[in-house]
């Protein structure tokens, strides 16, 4: 079954191995992801947040010097996640691309919900990285 899925992007007027550098750190993640309640911590090499959904883990690919943020997140039902997220350069900065898959069963306006908060966490990126 192939998921639908939706491109969120955003330029960031910083340069590639800065922005990678940020957002490749998981401690860094409740400055700019609403998804978590403001706390991440790593348990033994796990990175654990509080979500409004309750405990999730999140899974970061090896750091690399592609750009690839891709990171899984584990949410309380154990159900896997994968967020597909990219660095790229963009003239002199950069170009910060999430692939959003919609979920099986999930809404319409869930899916749309989803992806604008995408967008404003990355935003929420671009302002931390431009200040």
């Amino acid at each position: 079954m192939v998921l639908p899925s939706r491109y969120v992007s955003v330029a960031i007027a910083c340069p590639p191995d800065r922005v990678y550098a940020y957002a490749s750190d998981p401690s860094h993640l409740p400055e700019w992801a609403a998804g978590l309640s403001g706390s991440i911590t790593n348990e033994n090499g796990t990175w654990v947040a509080e979500s409004p959904m309750g405990r999730i883990t999140i899974a970061f690919v090896p750091q690399n010097p592609y750009g690839v943020l891709d990171h899984t997140v584990t949410l309380p039902s154990g159900e896997k996640v994968l967020n597909p997220m990219r660095v790229v350069p963009n003239g002199d900065g950069s170009e910060v691309c999430f692939t959003l898959f919609r979920r099986p069963g999930m809404s319409d306006a869930e899916f749309e919900t989803d992806a604008d908060m995408v967008a404003r966490d990355l935003e929420k990126l671009k302002t931390i990285l431009e200040s």
